[in-house]
């Protein structure tokens, strides 16, 4: 590894291993708590934190270097593009004959909502929330857990003998591909590419039997399905698991020096552009609003050096979000409604899969001379329809 590389903090250890090796491969500097929303008449500054992504080269898990926030109140609202998301896997699932009509489920949701309880309905699953499962479904779950190793050994653990887990994974390899550092946030404790996870659960006795890739999040939105070795199922890694791990290490998902040169230089360019298109929006009198109060605009936000100056409000639909701010640039968070009439010139769109219900649901925006302008994570202008 080069020595430009600097080390993470004395006290950091891989989350999977437990090994003191690894090296700090994107650092975004001092950032507010991304799942903390204040009201106008809380006191500033914002607190700020260290955020840093570290890479180790025992487990060639990317992860959050150190969390000392305490997890906020959830208030997202689960997004068109994701319940879309959720009825493609259940169905690829079903279609490889991985989901047994009323046989146990486990769920394993993100904190901030989202599972498959919906779409498996029709399969008529009893649920349970401890002793065995035949099918464990872990939606964005396990990478909120700080020990790794403990939490990917509960869930093999709770697994039948001819079970199988379904994992649907933000993939790091999307992240370093279009270099989406805005993707590392609090509470998002590990980000998983194929060929680090196949290799931590080939460690505990499980393998890849499936693997299904979707265009949610930049290509990033994959589904991998594991069972175990000494199973029932006589499980072999699956043809599409070996080609992920295949496309992924040649793309230097586990060689430090080229997910650093990505993340940096997106970050850097990410920064400028923001930057330059805001300025650019004020000399010609532009008003400009934003959508979508995620975690994940915050470090956006307060790395390109946004105010209220620059960005009047932004939307959510999330109602527990209305009337609070934007941590660190105190930008006011308004309704959709609210949004539409203040008829803003140009609307910052911060999730990008969100455009096509958000067209849907706010013609007005277009219809009264405004413009979407997607950044994820540089801004383009989207022609009206």
């Amino acid at each position: 590894m080069s020595s430009t590389h600097t080390a993470p903090v004395e006290q950091w250890r891989d989350r999977w291993s437990g090994d003191a090796s690894g090296v700090v491969v994107l650092d975004l500097g001092e950032q507010p708590a991304s799942d903390l929303f204040p009201r106008p008449t809380d006191p500033t500054p914002d607190p700020r934190y260290r955020m840093r992504m570290v890479f180790s080269p025992v487990s060639g898990l990317l992860q959050l270097e150190d969390d000392p926030t305490k997890p906020e109140e959830v208030m997202g609202v689960e997004p068109a593009a994701l319940v879309r998301q959720a009825e493609l896997c259940v169905a690829d699932a079903d279609a490889a004959g991985l989901i047994v009509p009323r046989s146990r489920v486990l769920h394993y949701p993100s904190p901030h909502g989202g599972s498959w309880r919906k779409q498996l309905e029709p399969f008529d699953l009893v649920e349970v929330t401890e002793g065995e499962a035949d099918l464990i479904v872990d939606v964005h779950g396990m990478m909120h857990a700080a020990d790794q190793k403990a939490a990917f050994l509960e869930r093999r653990d709770h697994l039948s003998d001819d079970g199988v887990i379904l994992f649907m994974i933000h993939n790091a390899s999307a992240i370093v591909r279009e270099g989406m550092w805005n993707a590392l946030k609090n509470g998002h404790f590990a980000y998983y590419t194929t060929p680090a996870m196949v290799r931590m659960a080939d460690e505990i006795g499980l393998v890849a039997i499936g693997a299904w890739s979707y265009p949610l999040y930049n290509n990033g939105t994959t589904m991998l399905a594991f069972a175990k070795k000494d199973g029932a199922r006589r499980p072999v890694q699956a043809d599409s698991v070996t080609k992920l791990i295949e496309e992924e290490s040649a793309l230097g998902v586990l060689d430090p020096e080229r997910v650093t040169e990505s993340l940096h230089t997106a970050l850097v360019g990410s920064v400028a552009a923001i930057r330059a298109y805001l300025d650019g929006a004020k000399e010609q009198g532009l008003t400009v609003a934003g959508y979508g109060a995620a975690s994940r605009t915050a470090a956006l936000l307060t790395s390109a050096e946004v105010s209220t100056d620059d960005v009047t409000m932004i939307a959510d639909a999330s109602t527990g979000k209305h009337g609070r701010t934007m941590p660190g640039t105190r930008i006011p968070i308004v309704s959709p409604d609210e949004l539409v009439a203040a008829r803003p010139d140009r609307v910052l769109l911060f999730i990008s899969d969100l455009l096509p219900e958000v067209r849907r649901a706010m013609p007005g925006i277009e219809q009264s001379g405004g413009k979407w302008v997607v950044v994820d994570p540089v801004p383009t202008e989207i022609d009206a329809q």
